[in-house]
């Protein structure tokens, strides 16, 4: 229990920090959060979202899960992408991978796991998708190729969600963008997949598959 203790402690000592620096700050927060970006994110512990941003509480709505999926069925990650879009009206929303993902070297080595394995066979659809594209690559360099292909697939998955066409189809100004993170620096990278409409997410999602096609 000494590592729970830990995080209680750590608890204390931040919110005293805080406190000591602005004496309203908890109080401002309890009373609502308006943040203008929503960050879909990889489960991974060494991607921290508002710690690589340099982001507050109540800047960041955050959805992470395993390889940063936005799969059509996932009423959990919809849900959240309806409220920040919906009730919260975000300005941004930021897909981001990050290089080096275990789920995805677990997808291409097609490795047994167990439960998440029926996730992964998403990330085993864009390699099997992408295959002639991947298997002209060095293999050392697949996992990252793949994450970056990821990124932009679930870019596409988002824009044409019922929720992000509804957004558009008003005039609701929220964009969505495709990142990917470097874990040897510390570093974000845009991968340009950057869409405020159906009609631009169709010509940067060509543009950024034929991007890693001849780079």
């Amino acid at each position: 229990m000494k590592d729970i203790a830990t995080l209680f402690s750590n608890n204390r000592d931040w919110s005293k920090l805080l406190h000591e620096e602005d004496p309203d700050f908890f109080e401002r927060l309890s009373l609502a959060q308006k943040p203008r970006f929503l960050w879909i994110g990889c489960s991974d512990s060494r991607v921290p979202a508002e710690t690589l941003t340099g982001m507050e509480p109540g800047e960041l709505f955050v959805h992470r899960n395993v390889t940063n999926l936005v799969i059509h069925t996932d009423l959990n990650c919809l849900s959240v992408v309806q409220y920040a879009v919906d009730v919260l009206e975000v300005k941004h929303i930021i897909i981001c991978g990050h290089y080096g993902c275990g789920g995805i070297q677990a997808a291409i080595n097609n490795s047994e796991i167990g439960l998440i394995d029926n996730w992964l066979l998403h990330i085993r659809d864009l390699w099997y998708k992408h295959s002639s594209l991947l298997g002209a690559k060095n293999p050392e360099k697949r996992v990252n190729i793949l994450s970056e292909i990821n990124v932009i697939e679930q870019v596409y998955n988002l824009g044409h969600s019922t929720i992000m066409r509804s957004a558009w189809r008003r005039g609701q100004n929220v964009v969505i963008h495709g990142w990917v993170y470097a874990l040897h620096d510390g570093l974000l990278h845009d991968l340009q997949m950057t869409a405020t409409s159906r009609e631009i997410l169709e010509q940067r999602y060509r543009q950024g598959i034929s991007t890693l096609l001849y780079r």
